[in-house]
């Protein structure tokens, strides 16, 4: 019967805790050195304590082995098991069949909106602008009034000429009677000379005296015949006078500036008071805006199907989703040498207003093809230096590298003149495995629009 007395055996973990308590009692007794007190003895751990701690290491690391490294092995293993299965599988490629474009097509180029008709309005009259009647953004009427200007001078100038008109009136009224004197002196001569004739017949007079009857009459003659060259001079001169009064009215009438059609007012160069010349001056620029018009350069690859009458549709930016319609008016017939391109223009109605002249637009030339060209992506081109390359896959899977002729570039997509066959087989992207008489596994690619 054990002695109650005496105490159970100690464990092992109560013999651990009894140990570190020992430790830092002594750790403690270390600290109190510092301070002058008696040195203590230091506990050494004992082989259990130090076996003990090697085992807890030894049991920490295997578990440690078994949860990390060994998973890690087989994940690496099903990693290069796929990475040889990739490596032998054949490369999938997007396949896609060879169709052709729409019958409608479309040709976009840049152009610049200008009016139909425009036309600067000059002073034909030297003087200052008395009136100024009208003003930028105005919509004016053919004759009317859009400033007066005032010429003192240019009235006098009137006044000189129409003087002038009477003056000359006056002057064939008096040499139309110049002539009427003259041919009753001539017939009063002529009858003296007759009578003359017949007096020498009988002997009644002197032959000098019938010689100079006969000089008299001749000399009224001459002198009938002046006059009514004079009178001829003195038409002449109305008429030149009456013309001369007429240029100055005219000059006159110039004095009311008026719209030459109907239209707008774009700009406004002068105000009351200033002072304008004749024929450089520029006082307004009006523009007809019923209708507009825009010029393009069509390459010279397209050139040929351009016609009269054929229609275009116009865009601008700052009205997304309008289109306006137009046709083309007319074209150069002749290319630009440098650079090689054929000027159209293409007119569109502009009833509401919404284009205004110097708008940048995109016009689009449409017209109908009887034998519309294969269309392929732009990503399926391969581009090398010999020229563009289309990757064709064959019905065994095997690619051939094709050389086309490409035609027409949307962005997006090119047409194909030459090289290809509507049906063909080819891949819409290519990448580096893409290469002649390479074996690859193929899927559709996604549809798009032509």
């Amino acid at each position: 019967m054990p002695d109650p007395h005496t105490s159970p055996p100690e464990t092992v973990e109560e013999r651990l805790r009894r140990e570190n308590w020992e430790l830092r009692r002594q750790l403690e007794e270390l600290q109190g050195l510092g301070h002058g007190g008696p040195p203590r003895k230091l506990w050494r751990p004992s082989s259990v304590t130090i076996w003990g701690i090697f085992l807890a290491a030894t049991v920490g690391i295997a578990i440690a082995f078994f949860a990390g490294y060994i998973p890690l092995e087989k994940r690496r293993a099903v990693v290069l098991t796929e990475a040889k299965e990739e490596q032998e599988a054949l490369p999938r490629v997007e396949v896609m069949k060879v169709g052709r474009s729409t019958r409608q097509s479309g040709l976009r180029l840049p152009g610049n909106i200008q009016p139909i008709t425009e036309a600067p309005v000059l002073a034909r009259a030297d003087g200052y602008i008395a009136k100024r009647l009208v003003d930028i953004g105005d919509r004016v009427k053919a004759g009317q009034t859009l400033a007066e200007i005032d010429a003192p001078e240019l009235t006098d100038q009137v006044a000189q000429a129409k003087a002038t008109v009477r003056q000359a009136e006056a002057a064939l009224q008096q040499a139309t009677a110049n002539v009427q004197q003259g041919k009753t002196d001539m017939e009063l001569a002529r009858v003296m000379a007759r009578r003359s004739a017949q007096l020498v017949a009988k002997g009644a007079v002197s032959k000098q005296d019938d010689d100079q009857s006969q000089a008299q009459y001749n000399s009224k003659l001459a002198a009938l015949e002046a006059l009514e060259r004079a009178i001829d001079v003195q038409r002449a001169n109305i008429l030149a006078a009456q013309s001369n009064l007429g240029r100055l009215e005219k000059m006159q009438s110039y004095l009311v500036v008026q719209a030459p059609f109907d239209g707008v007012i774009t700009l406004r160069n002068v105000d009351v008071g200033a002072l304008v010349n004749s024929g450089s001056t520029m006082l307004y620029r009006i523009a007809q805006m019923g209708t507009l018009r825009t010029y393009v350069n069509v390459p010279q690859a397209y050139a040929d199907s351009i016609k009269p009458g054929q229609p275009a549709v116009l865009t601008v930016s700052n009205l997304p989703g309008r289109e306006f319609d137009g046709q083309v008016a007319r074209s150069a017939d002749a290319l630009d040498p440098a650079s090689r391109t054929l000027l159209v223009e293409v007119h569109v109605p502009n009833t509401a207003n919404l284009l205004l002249p110097g708008m940048y637009a995109e016009v689009e030339l449409r017209s109908i093809r009887a034998d519309p060209p294969l269309l392929v992506p732009s990503d399926a081109l391969i581009v090398r230096a010999d020229g563009a390359q289309v990757a064709v896959v064959g019905v065994d899977r095997i690619v051939h590298l094709k050389k086309i002729e490409a035609g027409r570039d949307y962005g997006d997509r090119v047409e194909v003149i030459n090289g290809l066959r509507e049906g063909d087989t080819i891949v819409s992207n290519p990448g580096d495995a893409v290469r002649e008489g390479a074996k690859v596994d193929i899927v559709p690619a996604a549809a798009t629009g032509n």
